[in-house]
Order: structure tokens, then C-alpha cells, then sequence
């Protein structure tokens, strides 16, 4: 198992969060605030499959995760040599958002980090490849919309996705903070290179069973394994 950022002597929190003054932390949404990578990955192997593209949802979260539908689509058809429809995208939202209708639960210590970056006054943003309308859905049903509604950030906003930096040095921006000053809180590959390419500390969350920590590190990650852990580690 890889070992944890932080494993070794622990500082006081209250240390932890003094050190953090300054700071800005931008947390990734699917499979960092929200546990919904198996409730898209598994509906987005189906309709692959059923699309002409076999795939199985091991694959598809290895390959796919933190990739914008869009990009998908283009992998896909660049790799089969044959096209999707052209309303495709549509009918992967349309089904994810349903499917997150049905409940979608905030992943282990997600709500417990977020209250306590608010009790120390740290403030924090969610910047992610899937639009604005998923991230409410998923969000909303997980009971965490409330604290991050206003600072919601979209590949749908900017040009380029990850692993692109353009969605992070937007989210730093809005937010009125330095690239320098940010601590982003990813999940995937493209999402951690996305936020190297825009100059930030990355800290990557392993504690799902199907991530792939070495990866994660290999792009520039520091790993950890406890979302609960997020404000002393930053």
C-alpha cells in the first residue's frame, strides 16, 4: 500500500492550519468530495459497449477517469475508427445526472475536511471536467452543495480541460488567489497534471481501492489516503 503523505511524526492541527494561512484549497468533485466514480464509470462502460466500443468499467475508470465527456468521445472514435452519435455527450449527462438522482453518497471524511478548512478560515473551491449542472446533482444528493454552491468551477468555462491547467488557474483566479498559493486535491491522472501544469502543489487522494496511487505519483502527486486529512496535510 502506498504510504501516506504525512505518515511519519504528526503535527498539532492547530500547527497544520497556521501553516496554511494563505492558501487556497481546490478540491476535485467526482471521487474526491462525492463517491461517484462507480455510478458514472459503470453506466459509461454500458453505453460504450452498447455504443460499439466494448469496455469494461475496470477500463473505463482507468482510462476515462477525470476526462470531459468530450474527450472520451474523441478517444473513442479516433481509437475505433467509427463515430458516435453527435448528441453521444448529451446522452451520457442525461444518464449520469439520472443515475446520481438515485443516491450518491459524500466520500469518508469529505464533509469533516471542508468544516474544518471553514473553521480555520481557509477558503476553497471545486473545479472539475463535468459541468456545472452534474456537480449540482451530485453534490446536492450528497449533502454537500450548501458549502461549495458559490465556488463551483467547470471545464464548461474554459477552453481547454485537464489535463489542460487552464480550469485550475480559472478557479485560482475567481477565487483571487496566486496559482502558487494553491493546494489541488485530485484523483486522476490528467487532474494532477493539469494541476502541475498550473504551477500548484497537488496532493493526491488514493483511498479508493481501484485508484492508482503510483500513477497519481508518477504524474507529480504527493499521495494520501484519508480525506479527513486534508487540512493538516496542506
Amino acid at each position: 500500500m502506498s504510504e501516506e503523505l504525512g505518515s511519519g511524526p504528526q503535527e498539532r492541527p492547530d500547527d497544520g492550519l497556521r501553516l496554511a494561512a494563505g492558501k487556497l484549497v481546490i478540491f476535485d468533485c467526482d471521487g474526491v468530495l462525492v463517491d461517484t466514480e462507480a455510478i458514472a464509470n459503470r453506466l459509461l462502460a454500458k453505453l460504450l459497449t452498447d455504443a460499439g466500443f466494448p469496455i469494461s468499467y475496470e477500463d473505463c475508470r482507468r482510462r476515462f477517469v477525470g476526462r470531459t465527456i468530450e474527450a472520451v468521445q474523441d478517444i473513442v472514435e479516433r481509437e475505433s475508427g467509427r463515430l458516435l452519435d453527435p448528441d453521444w455527450p448529451v446522452t451520457v449527462r442525461i444518464g449520469t445526472e439520472r443515475a446520481f438522482q438515485r443516491g450518491v453518497a459524500p466520500v469518508p471524511g469529505a464533509e469533516a475536511a471542508i468544516l474544518a478548512l471553514q473553521a480555520a478560515g481557509i477558503p476553497f473551491c471545486v473545479a472539475s471536467s463535468g459541468r456545472l449542472s452534474k456537480m449540482r446533482a451530485s453534490l446536492g444528493k450528497s449533502g454537500l452543495l450548501p458549502y461549495v454552491e458559490d465556488v463551483l468551477f467547470s471545464a464548461e468555462q474554459v477552453v481547454h480541460g485537464k489535463p489542460a491547467p487552464d480550469l485550475f488557474l480559472h478557479a485560482a483566479a475567481s477565487m483571487g488567489m496566486t496559482p502558487d498559493a494553491a493546494v489541488v486535491i485530485e484523483d486522476s491522472v490528467p487532474g494532477v497534471e493539469a494541476g502541475i501544469a498550473a504551477g500548484m502543489r497537488v496532493l493526491g487522494y488514493a483511498g479508493d481501492a481501484l485508484t492508482d496511487a503510483g500513477a497519481l505519483r508518477a504524474a507529480g502527486a504527493e499521495i494520501f489516503l484519508d480525506m479527513g486529512n486534508v487540512p493538516a496535510l496542506i
